[in-house]
């Protein structure tokens, strides 16, 4: 059961006598003392909000969420404009409703809820995440970022807090690359890349599906001009805050409730094809042979060194598909496929294992008598900075809540790398099980979460009064 917030009379008392001495509108002076973020330059108090999170009624609802799935439990599969998808699209609107905030949908299913400010003119403080989940996964991935995004609005409101940003919670459709091959779909749209609104006029799923066909069997994109509309001008937003467990083990290993995103490693990818003349396995002699596989094999090992030669822990590299033709145990591959993931915070060092592993690409064809018939960089996204105010913000509503906290780095992609292209950014992580996400096994603990929905709800508080 939801405990009801409650201000001390002391504290009220405080806030009358100030406001009695002062010009100031007695409503505001309250508001801002009451949430611990006063405005400069009334600085003189800093008691935090009270703030309960209603565990009960969260939890059912991110175990509801997830018996909306293509796989049985406790894995979650939940496909971008697939049915299940749908239906996740509409319980999350229903939460919205209830909450009192207005909803909006946007031309490729982004779904917005708002709690209007006392100065609904300035740009508002947004929040959320993504509900999208790859085959045989978990629950919490993403959907803590959303479901616990709306808990904290109503933490807040049932606070008596006053905004006066206003608050928006966003759902972004399709953070997850699984249907169409594209990481962070909506946030990317949001911020207004024109080349992602090129590609996906030709883009289409496993099944021959275009993207047009697939979002207006869901209810979208109903005109293939319209997705311009999806584009933010930097400045929409005064911030972004992304709550999300950790997806990693740093913070449950060290005995740490909050950890405080300093900044976003960025992958590019990158797909390689190599040919060769294949043959048969016993009739073709050793000297004789032009394996395509075996310098597949030479490249993806030729990309652990180059990742390690950097000298950094940040710099990861990962073989994440290599596929022979024709496949057969008798026969020698005449092509090989390998599609790498690197990543890094520091753009220039990512891009430099990049080029080394081009060079490597170039080396191994020419040894091994093999033709390098493609080296296609497909993205290759800039990592992203947090913003120090903000930064400062979770740290004060950590330690106002007494709740430990580190700084630390994402090296997982998330929605709030492209929305710092629109406005100042952070990110709160909260500790899962062994670190485990993507997988049945994934879970965070509902106090683990509700730290972290109290976190959320004062920085926003404090955000919203800046």
């Amino acid at each position: 059961m939801a405990v009801k917030f409650s201000l001390l009379l002391p504290l009220l008392l405080f806030f009358s006598v100030i406001s009695a001495q002062t010009n100031e509108d007695p409503t505001t002076r309250t508001m801002e003392e009451f949430s611990g973020y006063p405005s400069e330059p009334h600085s003189c108090i800093s008691d935090s909000l009270s703030l309960s999170v209603d565990k009960d009624s969260l939890q059912k609802q991110i175990d509801e969420l997830s018996t909306f799935s293509d796989t049985p439990a406790p894995s979650v599969t939940r496909i971008l404009y697939s049915d299940k998808d749908v239906i996740g699209r509409r319980y999350i609107k229903n939460i919205m409703g209830l909450s009192g905030l207005s909803i909006r949908e946007d031309a490729v299913g982004n779904i917005f809820g708002r709690w209007e400010g006392s100065e609904a003119e300035l740009p508002p403080v947004a929040t959320g995440s993504h509900v999208d989940a790859i085959p045989y996964s978990g629950k919490y991935d993403g959907v803590v970022g959303v479901l616990g995004a709306l808990e904290a609005i109503n933490a807040l409101k049932r606070s008596g807090f006053k905004p006066k940003r206003s608050l928006e919670v966003i759902m972004f459709t399709s953070e997850e690359p699984t249907r169409f091959g594209i990481s962070c779909l909506g946030s990317r749209l949001m911020a207004g890349s024109e080349p992602l609104v090129r590609a996906l006029k030709e883009t289409v799923d496993g099944q021959n599906i275009s993207f047009f066909d697939a979002a207006r069997s869901a209810g979208y994109s109903k005109d293939q001009e319209d997705l311009s509309s999806v584009f933010m001008k930097k400045g929409s937003y005064s911030a972004f805050v992304e709550l999300h467990i950790e997806q990693g083990p740093i913070l449950e290993d060290e005995g740490v409730s909050i950890g405080i995103v300093t900044a976003i490693a960025a992958p590019a990818s990158i797909k390689v094809d190599f040919e060769g003349n294949g043959g048969h396995a016993g009739a073709v002699l050793m000297p004789s042979r032009n394996d395509a596989g075996l310098a597949a094999a030479e490249l993806a090992l030729a990309v652990e060194k180059h990742v390690l030669d950097s000298g950094s822990v940040d710099t990861v590299g990962t073989v994440g598909i290599l596929e022979l033709h024709p496949g057969a145990i008798n026969s020698i591959p005449s092509k090989s496929h390998l599609e790498i993931d690197t990543r890094d915070i520091d753009e220039k060092r990512r891009n430099t294992v990049i080029e080394r592993i081009h060079q490597s690409a170039i080396a191994i064809a020419k040894n091994r008598r093999v033709k390098l018939s493609d080296f296609k960089i497909v993205n290759q996204d800039p990592p992203a900075l947090s913003d120090k105010a903000v930064i400062k913000a979770m740290e004060f509503a950590s330690q106002q809540l007494n709740l430990s906290h580190k700084l630390m780095i994402s090296r997982a992609y998330h929605d709030s790398l492209f929305m710092a292209r629109i406005s100042p950014m952070g990110m709160i992580f909260i500790p899962c099980y062994k670190g485990y996400s993507h997988k049945p096994e994934e879970y965070s603990s509902i106090e683990d979460i509700a730290n972290g929905v109290k976190v959320l709800a004062m920085t926003m508080a404090k955000l919203s009064l800046d």
